[in-house]
């Protein structure tokens, strides 16, 4: 079986310039060349960071997708400036001195009172230019290709204040306007890494703040693809890699252990998978979209398997009342309904391809129709 380098593997030298180049060149792109457009973030010298304790890596080229977390902070009611920079300063020290990091982890921090900060040094050098990305901290895995934003508070039960949610979409459109990436290149930190974060509640926005984005640089619903699917791979843990090995254990592949690790026998069994289906097979296990397209099979009552085993155990990490069972059941069809009304599907409980899609948190165009024209 023939190996091809990954697309990854090419962001990562930098060799591909333009990742996502859909996003026409508009009035918004063109005003961002003004530097009066950044002036709501604060940078790193303003919030008195101290001096990175390593170099730090730009990349050129490499940024094709941003990833939204919560810091697992108190939810403080404190919306102060002063707290802001605070918190700058106070997550700077935690990541350097506990984590043993070179400098803060992500590249921009959100104060629940709604105020932007550059994190890792160059991160706004980088937004600025909408060519290159300081390697940060934040994802294992998706730290040369992201753009991490840490949102202050915790978000299991709660929901982020209005003026946080209302900075993040600005500074989101900002993003994929200087970079040409979408609304639909938007995800959480459990989407590629085992954690609690971004939090349950938190989570249950992204259709939302993906629409406020997409609105808010013009994107055209033609521009949106039908599914993008979590292109995981050797790097990547948790439920998206659980659920991948579920549904190859719905396949045959019934060896592979349902961790959230993204193991040696899971890369064989997705290296084996695609070779079998005619879909390019990548030497770091890329779970491209034709790999899940060709693996999610549909769900419809009475299912069994190992497949409505990996949709209850996503549904559950999200906070669905449902039982791994392997048998499709009403609390399954009713979870799945109200994951399809949160992503514009219809709720019909029948688990097809977009369903699978926005289960295993992806981003499906229905999420945009009725906002975009």
């Amino acid at each position: 079986m023939a190996l091809t380098p990954s697309r990854r593997s090419l962001f990562k030298g930098g060799l591909v310039a333009g990742a996502g180049a859909l996003l026409p060149l508009t009035a918004a792109t063109a005003a961002f060349a003004d530097d009066d457009a950044f002036d709501f973030i604060i940078d790193c010298d303003s919030w008195g960071a101290r001096p990175p304790s390593g170099s730090l890596v730009m990349r050129t080229g490499t940024t094709r997708k941003i990833v939204i977390h919560h810091m697992a902070f108190p939810n403080v009611t404190d919306y102060s400036r002063e707290h802001a920079l605070a918190l700058a300063q106070s997550c700077q020290n935690l990541h350097m001195d506990k984590n043993g990091w070179s400098d803060t982890g992500q590249h921009f921090t959100i104060s629940r009172g709604g105020y932007v900060l550059e994190g890792r040094h160059r991160s706004f050098e980088g937004l600025k230019s909408g060519q290159a990305q300081v390697t940060s901290a934040h994802c294992v895995g998706e730290n040369t290709q992201s753009i991490g934003i840490e949102n202050e508070g915790t978000y299991i039960d709660e929901t982020p204040p209005e003026a946080l949610l209302d900075s993040l979409v600005k500074l989101s459109a900002t993003i994929c306007t200087q970079y040409k990436i979408h609304a639909h290149n938007m995800f959480g930190h459990w989407d590629w890494n085992s954690t609690q974060c971004p939090g349950i509640a938190f989570y249950r926005l992204f259709p939302e703040l993906r629409r406020r984005v997409a609105v808010a640089i013009g994107t055209p619903l033609s521009a949106v693809p039908e599914r993008t699917w979590p292109d995981i791979f050797t790097s990547s843990a948790g439920q998206t890699v659980v659920l991948t090995k579920y549904l190859l254990r719905n396949q045959g592949y019934t060896t592979l252990t349902t961790t959230g690790t993204f193991d040696a026998g899971l890369l064989a069994a997705v290296q084996d998978w695609q070779g079998k289906h005619g879909i390019t097979v990548e030497s770091d296990g890329t779970v491209s979209d034709p790999t899940w397209e060709t693996l999610a099979v549909d769900v419809d009552k009475d299912a069994v398997g190992e497949h409505v085993a990996g949709l209850q155990f996503v549904l559950a990490n999200k906070g669905y009342q449902v039982a791994v069972t392997g048998a499709y059941d009403h609390d399954t069809m009713k979870a799945v309904q109200e994951m399809q009304r949160l992503h514009g599907l219809p709720a019909n409980g029948k688990v097809d391809l977009s369903t699978w899609c926005a289960v295993a948190g992806g981003i499906v165009k229905d999420e945009f129709q009725g906002t975009l024209h």
